[in-house]
């Protein structure tokens, strides 16, 4: 299990862009058992856990010498660069089972899309599952080698489903598929569709602003969420 330091913080509101700005994320923990406190994390230690992790994956959430069960619920992202600026962590019961989506991971390779030159579309790119805290995948897999002909389908049923873990979207639905390439002509008619459709220009000084109003917006969220 992966495993987070965090320390209780008393920055809120806007004192917390000075903490972003001392490398560390502003957070806060909530769920089975646990009152909802503030808390701030290294950010370069939540980026490796949450490449590892994702939001399915159990990990422990160390604060202050008091070790917590849980998940990464939301992340808030600036707008702009795209850089998480706050965090949700959800306590859980290890003896409770609970809901969560888990990502698609398509292995293997699709015969018509290797000899036939299809396209691979991919429907479904997560999947809704119930499983004990411990059980929870960082995905779930499914071998698209089955994709022969482009009349072929592969569907829930066909996921690689972990022990313990409970499948909840209906079995018949379908995962991915190949479609036949596209003609010269499509192409075509895809380009000039591309070139005549109205494009919305934006200067500079505009993106920033916006990307400024989303930040404060998101920032205002996180903190309304803490205080609940």
């Amino acid at each position: 299990m992966q495993e987070l330091k965090a320390k209780l913080r008393i920055e809120l509101g806007k004192k917390t862009n000075a903490l972003r700005r001392a490398g560390f994320l502003p957070a806060v923990i909530y769920g089975e058992g646990v009152e909802s406190e503030p808390v701030s994390i290294s950010y370069k230690d939540f980026e490796k856990v949450y490449k590892v992790s994702g939001e399915s994956t159990l990990i422990r959430l160390d604060i202050d010498g008091k070790p917590h069960n849980v998940l990464i619920h939301d992340i808030k992202h600036d707008p702009l660069t795209d850089k998480p600026i706050h965090a949700d962590f959800y306590a859980v019961r290890m003896d409770k089972e609970i809901k969560t989506k888990v990502p698609v991971e398509f292995i293997g390779e699709s015969p018509a899309v290797k000899n036939d030159g299809g396209i691979l579309v991919r429907v479904m790119r997560e999947v809704e599952i119930e499983a004990l805290p411990q059980n929870l995948p960082h995905s779930i897999r499914i071998d698209i080698t089955k994709l022969a002909k482009f009349e072929d389908r592969v569907f829930v049923k066909d996921l690689l489903s972990p022990e313990g873990v409970r499948l909840l979207a209906n079995p018949d639905e379908v995962v991915a598929l190949v479609e036949p390439p596209r003609s010269e002509d499509e192409l075509a008619k895809l380009a000039e569709v591309g070139e005549t459709a109205p494009v919305e220009v934006k200067t500079e000084k505009e993106i920033k602003a916006e990307a400024k109003k989303e930040t404060e917006k998101a920032e205002e969220a996180a903190e309304t969420e803490k205080a609940k």
